[in-house]
This record gives C-alpha cells, structure tokens and sequence, in this order.
C-alpha cells in the first residue's frame, strides 16, 4: 500500500490541474491509482463543473471522492481562504472499495431491518469495513444517517465530514453532486483507525442528570442546573472563569461503565440556552436522567493539549500508517491558534512524513464512545493503516 498526497496552489484551475497531476506521477509513476480523495477550494466554485472532467483527462483514477472546502489541507499543510487543491492518491493492493451517494429521501425509516441500509450503501456488514463519509449539511439529515449507519454496521470506523464553502460541491468518480453524501466504503488489506480531537478539558467535578426532558437537563446532583454550575464556575481560577463567558461546553460521559472517565472519554455539545427562572440548562444534543456529565472549556491551549493527547494515545504497537485524512473545523486553524498548520504539524510530530490531506468541514464526523456523531470546533483523523504489516513503536 502507498499513498501521496499533493496540493497545488496555482489559481488557474488549468494550471491547478496540471501542477496536481504532474507531482502525483513524479511520486507515483505511471501506476495505476486505486483511490483518489479530492478536496477543492471553494476559490474555484464558479468552475466545480470543470474540476472532473480535467483531472480525469491526465490522471486515471479508478474510485474517486471529494468534496468542496472553504480551507484545503494537503501535502501536511493547511490551506485557508486560499485558492488550493488536494488530492491524495492511493494504491491499495488487495483492498476492495465501494463507492455510493444517497440523498435524504432515500434513507430508510428508523424502524426498519439493517439489510435495508446495507441495500442503500451496497455493503455488507460481514466484510468489516471502514466508511469515509462526505456530506451537504444543508440539504441532507447526517445525524438520521449516521444513527442508521452505526444501526447497520455496529463499531465499523466512520470518519468524514460536511463540506464548506460558498458553494457545495461533492464529487463522485466523474459526478458532481450538490446535494446528500458521498462515501466510500475501504477493507481487504487496509483498515481505518479513526481519532477524534474536540479540543476541550473538563472543569470542575463529574455530575449525574436527575431529570431531563428532550435536550433539557432539569436537575443535576437532585439540584438546579444553575445554581450548582454557578458553585462550580465561582471555585475556578479566575483565567477560566473568564474563559467560561464565551467558551463553556457540557461533556457527556459516553461510556456508562467506565468508573472513572477521562479527557476524550466525552461527547462534548454546546450549551444553548438557560432558564433563570427553573434552572434549566438546554444543550445540544438529547439527554437522558443517570447520565453522567461534566463542564468543559475551549481555547488555543486547551485544543492543543486535547490534540496531543488523543494523538499520544497511538504510540501503542500498531501495523504501519500508510497516510491519513484529516477533517477540521472551520473554527480551528489560524482563527484558533493565532498562526497556521497548527494541527497538521502536530500531527506530524506524532506521525513524521505520512501523507496528509483534507480539509475545514461545516462539521466533522467521527465516534466517541463506540458511536459516530457530527461534531464541531474538532478535528477528526481517519488513519490509513496496512493489515498485516509489521508492528512498530
């Protein structure tokens, strides 16, 4: 298995075009390219109808996906509000790909048997693969989705995210889709390790939902949400205390049987709204009464620290990285750290030279816990990793 990825910077798209083909063939020769995964400036959206028919004219490429990006990250680097085009390139023996789109209308009902989404998908679930998923935020219902995919294909690695920019563009071998998703489904002798950064650290102490209701949390510790979490804000330094005015988040225990959760063991989800008069806090996402949560705070320091943990977290024997694709938030980048390529450096501290591309969602796909969910302000990596291949350290 070998992958490159490249990213050319020209404004033509022409010379685009021809500058991505030539380093692809200096790397890879005239060999035949298995996978293409292919991400657009959004610079370029007036010509997103031209994009397809160009690059498969001097580069011959079997599967093909991609997306459009309002930021693109290629050849380790990140490339933002720019004119960019990525393209990583794969030649993956002995592995099988499918490819599929699907609209919202075709999903099926959420009480439904699983073959009918392994219908939808054109996979079985007895063949354990890995999905990268590219979806309209817009136009389709990713959490349905999503939900459905977990339904059909158990702890099968899904990673991916919504594309960005001032238009959508989703691309399929020779098809330009501007609505619903697109994936590609990848085993054999290749598997997708996924890694999910949500950028933030718990504060204060772990607590139990008493009563809830939808997305409302009623009571915690059989108190008002407002008044325990003013205790716990009015016990903080006073750096996150001021941090607490713009960056509070609620983190949800996603494992229920773990004693003692840790940082990354959360689904972090925005708080939304208060209720002076109840107390009642509504978040971002359902929950449910026994369900454990704690308080959670973003800034540059805190992403960094939550990147370089979940990246530590693979320093265990593994087979061999071949490349990987990385999904960011748009919020993250230079609007996050102050400077550029922050987590695509990072990543390569972790990772040295293995091939890198992707680019800034609309939201970002990936699982905690055991379940995939559509996140935000995260950076979602999907590893390309050889079955079968030598353990290193």
């Amino acid at each position: 298995m070998r992958w490159v990825s490249v990213v050319s910077t020209e404004v033509s798209l022409e010379l685009a075009i021809k500058d991505i083909v030539q380093q692809v063939t200096e790397e890879l020769g005239q060999a035949s390219i298995d996978l293409g995964l292919l991400f657009v400036s959004s610079s370029f959206a007036s010509e997103y109808t031209r994009v397809l028919p160009l690059l498969h004219r001097h580069l011959t490429i079997a599967n093909l996906l991609g997306c459009s990006g309002a930021g693109i990250i290629g050849a380790g680097r990140e490339w933002e509000e720019e004119p960019a085009i990525a393209l990583m390139a794969g030649i993956l023996p002995d592995t099988h790909l499918h490819l599929f789109h699907c609209v919202s209308r075709d999903l099926p009902d959420p009480d439904c048997p699983p073959d009918q989404w392994h219908r939808l998908v054109g996979v079985s679930p007895e063949v354990e693969a890995g999905f990268i998923l590219l979806g309209d935020g817009f136009s389709f219902a990713i959490t349905d989705f999503l939900q459905g995919m977990d339904f059909a294909y158990g702890r099968a690695p899904k990673v991916g995210g919504l594309a960005s920019g001032s238009a959508t563009a989703l691309f399929l071998n020779r098809d330009l889709y501007r609505q619903g998703l697109v994936g590609v489904a990848l085993w054999g002798m290749i598997s997708l390790a996924p890694i999910v950064a949500q950028g933030c650290r718990p504060i204060g102490e772990i607590m139990q939902v008493s009563q809830a209701e939808r997305n409302l949390i009623l009571a915690l510790d059989n108190q008002r949400p407002l008044s325990l979490l003013q205790k716990i804000v009015d016990n903080l330094p006073e750096t996150d205390r001021q941090l607490v005015q713009s960056s509070l988040f609620i983190g949800l225990v996603m494992d229920e049987f773990q004693l003692v959760p840790r940082q990354g063991d959360f689904l972090i989800r925005n708080i939304i709204g208060v209720d002076p008069r109840s107390g009642a806090i509504a978040i971002g996402d359902r929950i449910r009464a026994g369900q454990r949560v704690q308080l959670h705070v973003r800034d540059r320091r805190a992403s960094a620290e939550d990147l370089h943990h979940n990246l530590e977290l693979f320093k265990t024997p593994k087979p061999l990285i071949r490349g990987a694709v990385m999904f960011s938030c748009l919020g993250r980048g230079q609007r996050l750290y102050g400077k550029p390529n922050f987590d695509a450096q990072v990543f390569q501290e972790y990772f040295g030279d293995t091939p890198l591309g992707g680019f800034f969602c609309n939201g970002e796909i990936g699982p905690v816990g055991g379940t995939t969910f559509l996140h935000g302000y995260t950076s979602v990596f999907g590893l390309f990793m050889e079955v079968g291949a030598p353990e290193v350290f």
